[in-house]
């Protein structure tokens, strides 16, 4: 039996070791984006002396794989908000290919919480004896990512299987220090290489990781997208989970399980089945998910405003008969009504190729450019299109906003609005969806029929400018009575 004094040392040893880790955490972050920063602008430095435009390109390749296993080092090493930047840099749109090969096998890493402790915090959110609640309850978690792991489990009261979600202990504050850390980077990073508003981008993350890790809050969000899909469509686009009634606290969630393949192992599955990845069947079947997909979005952006924020692959399951679960609504988004009409005009602005309407748009919306060329309105209508549209050009393969010849270098943006943070974040995950099935797309022009509805509804389209535009519209609103 421990002694009055050693038990005191070990809880003075443990409140110590709770308030070094955050200043560890910091030391640690500076330290290596400081390394990876100084090693980017001693290339570019280099690369700047070099003329020859392949030598250039080889120092900058060699520099990617470098600044790669830097940063797979970083986020792997620290963990928590650092696993949420590795899902969004992890894509071809908005990192190099060295950091997407690296970055990408990071998405589904997080160090799971050991049992016992899972255990103990079941029945202390729960109030009741681990045996009593579950009939079955599989140690293993079905996954873990920064903020919780699930567990597949048959409950006492259920005959079918419920996913437990668990959120890891202690997690939130070192988050919050780690998404403070990284505000100030990215506010040097504005004054000195991107013209873009960084800042708000981390504040709205910060404002949406802080979300999370209430649980109550996230069944809530899970029951009103499930019931607006149901209320509103025939046949429902994506199934969501069933939160299971008086089974939602703080921080542990149970809830219907889905099952389903992953949508990025969806072409070993393809190829499990004895279909041809590269097929006519394959592509029909790629085809109606990214439909059901791009459909449940534009609904909830434009019709509802209220949206799932949280879009990366490991939230996208495949179900029988090509079906789409989306999981995990930590992150949900409520556009103010100013911005979802103003977010659909221009969905139809871009769909139309209307140059001056794309720029008015952006002005209505908030959105503060600063031109540093003579064809302001092309460059801004580019820069829309690779923010807030899936369509790629003939003979593109990428579409980052922060490549080298991207619009951002040409027409800067000092205000953006946070709550559309969520939208183009949305945006990006469809595209990189795109380009993984291999289906090229504008995601506007399916949502313009939506679009133009709300505006019509809202009063912002009037009759004649609907039967000028498209014949057919006022007959699909009003079943063919006008």
């Amino acid at each position: 039996m421990a002694s009055p004094l050693s038990s005191k040392l070990e809880d003075l040893k443990e409140k110590l070791s709770f308030h070094l880790q955050p200043v560890h955490r910091s030391i640690q972050f500076w330290v290596r984006a400081a390394d990876i920063y100084t090693s980017y602008k001693v290339c570019q430095i280099r690369a700047g002396l070099v003329k020859d435009a392949e030598k250039q390109d080889a120092m900058w390749e060699k520099q990617h794989e470098l600044g790669a296993d830097k940063m797979y080092s970083l986020c792997s090493d620290l963990g928590g908000l650092f696993l949420k930047a590795a899902q969004i840099l992890g894509k071809p749109d908005l990192a190099p290919a060295a950091w997407v090969k690296k970055l990408v096998t990071l998405c589904d890493q997080a160090p799971a919480t050991p049992f016992p402790v899972v255990q103990k915090v079941l029945e202390e959110e729960l109030g009741k004896k681990f045996g009593d609640v579950f009939d079955r309850f599989d140690a293993n978690p079905v996954g873990s990512a920064s903020i919780a792991q699930v567990h597949r489990a048959r409950l006492r009261s259920e005959n079918t299987d419920v996913a437990v979600k668990v959120q890891h202990p202690g997690v939130e504050h070192l988050m919050m220090v780690d998404i403070h850390n990284l505000q100030t980077f990215v506010l040097f990073l504005q004054k000195t290489d991107i013209k873009f508003d960084l800042f708000s981008l981390t504040k709205e993350v910060e404002k949406q990781i802080g979300y999370e890790f209430d649980f109550c809050r996230e069944a809530a969000s899970m029951e009103k997208i499930r019931h607006f899909f149901h209320a509103n469509n025939k046949k429902v686009p994506v199934i969501v989970p069933r939160v299971i009634q008086g089974m939602a606290t703080r921080k542990v969630l149970v809830m219907e399980f889905i099952e389903g393949t992953p949508i990025m192992n969806l072409g070993n599955e393809i190829a499990r089945r004895g279909i041809d990845p590269g097929g006519k069947l394959a592509a029909m079947a790629k085809q109606k998910i990214l439909k059901n997909l791009t459909l449940a979005y534009g609904q909830m952006i434009l019709k509802d405003g209220f949206f799932h924020a949280d879009p990366h692959p490991g939230n996208i399951l495949i179900c029988k008969d090509s079906e789409v679960a989306l999981l995990d609504y930590g992150q949900v988004k409520q556009l103010p009504e100013n911005l979802r009409l103003g977010y659909a005009k221009l969905v139809v602005a871009i769909a139309d190729h209307d140059l001056p309407k794309v720029v008015q748009s952006y002005r209505d919306l908030g959105i503060d450019t600063l031109s540093t060329c003579e064809d302001e309105q092309r460059e801004l209508f580019k820069l829309a299109q690779r923010m807030f549209d899936t369509y790629l050009p003939p003979g593109v393969t990428v579409m980052s906003p922060f490549s080298e010849d991207s619009s951002l270098k040409k027409v800067g943006v000092q205000n953006f609005p946070e709550e559309l943070f969520s939208v183009l974040r949305t945006m990006q995950l469809l595209r990189g969806l795109s380009v993984g099935l291999g289906i090229n797309y504008s995601c506007a022009e399916q949502w313009r029929p939506i679009a133009e509805e709300m505006l019509y509804k809202a009063g912002r389209l009037k009759d004649e400018d609907l039967i000028t535009r498209r014949p057919g519209f006022i007959r699909r609103i009003f079943g063919g009575r006008r």
